[in-house]
């Protein structure tokens, strides 16, 4: 498939709390690059750091301006498949697309197609933004293939720089519900804790000392007997971070077998936690879009069963 071959170049700001290395900071930051990558780049001078070439060790300190010279997109490895798709905006900058429980968003190990870049290529063809790599064209932030809800792709790469850009100074809010064990003590309230990579099991996610900062706010939505429906607005948007955050107080998310109870929910598959809303500004015109999604059937049918539970016999 054919791709656009242009240069792309993608300024990033440095924010104190990061306290990175630089080819750290760009794999965390950069839309899609690995750390081998983004070290190639920095040794190819294609990085500068307050408009100079900078050290591979260097370690930012928060407030630099780093800028980045991206190579042509490569021509895409992920195939288009005909994958329905729930629309719920779309221009030629970006679309905003309703995913379901299950679907995984981009071709990994394990998952080499059904994802919704694939079904996204569908869609847009070539039109999809090849910052994100071969694997990932337009990606702009995930959702764990059992969450559900809102998520944003760019259709070209001025779009994804923006778009990125927003992620990390938070005018790119995310907004999701879910159904948490227990009762929390108060209304509202947030975690600050520094996720990482769990010492005990590699493949899953922790509160670590040293981890990266991860912010989760969140206010209660409803109570019912053992259980509390949750908003959360994320400010940042580390790995399964609404999930560990939520089990960190105490009250996992209802459904949710890595990071709570290891038995299934009978009904319920895969956590019950939904990407609900989506703020931005719009790339190109610089105007907000807010957009919402409904709740998904079993998401809505946990809250009839406990709805049912509290009403008094």
């Amino acid at each position: 498939m054919g791709r656009k071959t242009q240069m792309e170049t993608l300024t990033l700001i440095a924010s104190p709390e990061d306290g990175l290395r630089l080819d750290a900071f760009l794999t965390a930051r950069g839309p899609g690059l690995t750390r081998s990558a983004a070290a190639r780049l920095i040794g190819e001078g294609k990085v500068l750091v307050d408009g100079k070439k900078p050290a591979k060790s260097l370690r930012l300190a928060g407030g630099e301006t780093v800028t980045v010279e991206l190579p042509p997109p490569e021509a895409s490895e992920a195939l288009p498949e005909d994958i329905p798709l729930d629309v719920v905006y779309e221009d030629g900058d970006v679309i905003v697309v309703n995913k379901p429980r299950g679907l995984v968003v981009h071709p990994a190990p394990g998952h080499p197609g059904g994802t919704l870049v694939n079904a996204l290529l569908n869609r847009c063809g070539d039109s999809l933004s090849g910052v994100g790599g071969v694997l990932r064209p337009g990606i702009v932030h995930r959702i764990d293939k059992d969450t559900s809800g809102l998520i944003i792709a760019a259709k070209n790469d001025f779009a994804h720089g923006r778009l990125s850009a927003q992620l990390q100074d938070h005018t790119l809010a995310r907004i999701y519900e879910c159904i948490v064990v227990g009762n929390l003590r108060e209304d509202s309230g947030t975690v600050d804790a520094p996720l990482g990579r769990s010492p005990a099991d590699r493949k899953k996610q922790a509160v670590v000392q040293g981890g990266r900062r991860a912010v989760t706010h969140w206010e209660v939505i409803a109570r019912y007997p053992g259980f509390t429906h949750v908003r959360c607005h994320l400010e940042t948007g580390r790995t399964h971070q609404i999930r560990v955050h939520m089990a960190h107080l105490g009250h996992p998310i209802l459904g949710d077998t890595v990071y709570g109870a290891k038995k299934p929910v009978p009904g319920l598959q895969g956590q019950c936690l939904h990407a609900a809303g989506l703020r931005f500004l719009h790339p190109r015109t610089g105007q907000p879009v807010e957009l919402t999604c409904p709740l998904p059937e079993e998401f809505l049918r946990q809250l009839r069963k406990l709805e049912e539970g509290r009403r008094p016999l």
